[in-house]
């Protein structure tokens, strides 16, 4: 038979289970403490130290105050406006069932003297109703015929210019410049010719360069510059025409303008007495045709000034010019076009 364990008879051990037991009650007792005053105790935000605003965060901080300001009596102010309407529109409702009221209490009289009439009364009756009624609906007809009458619309004008068929320019032509908003005479032909007479002069003055420059005028605050060039003759040109050597041709001209404000504004040049007026006068309509070099800030003066031309019985041709561009031409050019 086995023998059971021998008791612990070990001095103290007893006493020893007793400390720990004590300990453990007395832990348990601090955590409840604890835990009740922590619970009971008031709460405080610990706020880290920052450095110091800076002016950015100033300026920032104000704006959004003002803002934030000005919305709140934008709110408001929409708020009134909503009680505002609010009242309104109930004041609007008390009245329309006020009348209501009165139509209906007018609408039950009526329908009362007409039961006590007899039956002829009440076809009498009922006729001056319905004429009343029509009387009214005929009034509310008149009156609004007289409202459309006194808002009719203004007549549609439609402007009736030739027919957009371009045709080269051939004939007599004249020539303005339109920029920055004035308009003025540009000596084109008067310049061109002189280019003509001189170049013819000036020939001789390529037997030894390739190219030669020079500038004419100035005729009405206008200067012409213009390149000749010389061109050798191949052999097998050279055989086609008989002879050898070189010509001489132009390579370009341009209009150089003395001032940067020539002319003077469209409005004035439309008026009677401008200088505009006074170039046209010794043009012939019909016989010549105006050719407007226009920049691109002159295009919606350009419409006002051909319809004008229109007017008057001229033929209108455009060339539009990129800015900075000077008016000019080569013999690759092309002829104005007229309309």
């Amino acid at each position: 038979m086995p023998r059971r364990p021998a008791q612990d008879e070990t001095p103290g051990h007893d006493s020893f289970l007793d400390i720990v037991a004590n300990i453990v009650g007395i832990l348990i007792i601090l955590v409840l403490v604890v835990g009740v005053r922590v619970k009971n105790a008031p709460v405080t935000l610990a706020i880290p130290e920052t450095a110091d605003e800076t002016p950015q965060q100033a300026a920032d901080l104000k704006r959004h105050t003002a803002t934030e300001a000005a919305l709140r009596k934008d709110v408001l102010a929409a708020h009134g406006e909503i009680r505002r309407l609010a009242e309104q529109a109930e004041a609007y409702a008390g009245a329309r069932n006020a009348l209501a009221t009165m139509v209906a209490a007018a609408e039950a009289e009526i329908d009362a003297r007409r039961a006590k009439l007899g039956d002829e009364a009440r076809q009498e009756f009922d006729l001056k109703r319905r004429l009343a009624e029509s009387q009214v609906q005929l009034a509310a007809v008149e009156q609004q015929r007289a409202q459309i009458e006194t808002a009719r619309e203004s007549p549609v004008v439609i402007e009736n210019h030739p027919t957009p068929i371009s045709r080269t320019v051939d004939g007599n032509e004249a020539h303005f410049q339109l920029l920055g908003g004035r308009i003025a005479w540009v000596p084109l032909t008067r310049l061109v010719d002189e280019l003509k007479a001189r170049a013819k002069r000036q020939t001789h003055r390529l037997q030894f360069d390739s190219e030669f420059t020079e500038t004419i005028g100035p005729v009405d605050r206008f200067r012409l510059r213009y390149t000749l060039v010389r061109k050798e003759i191949t052999p097998e040109m050279a055989m086609e025409l008989g002879y050898g050597g070189y010509v001489v041709s132009l390579a370009r001209f341009d209009l150089l303008p003395l001032s940067g404000e020539l002319g003077e504004p469209v409005d004035e040049a439309l008026a009677a007495g401008s200088e505009f007026r006074r170039r046209l006068a010794g043009l012939r309509p019909g016989r010549t045709t105006v050719t407007v070099w226009v920049y691109p800030d002159g295009f919606a003066a350009f419409r006002r000034v051909r319809d004008e031309l229109y007017r008057l019985g001229f033929s209108v041709a455009a060339r539009p010019l990129v800015e900075g561009d000077l008016i000019g031409g080569s013999p690759e050019g092309t002829k104005s076009a007229a309309q």
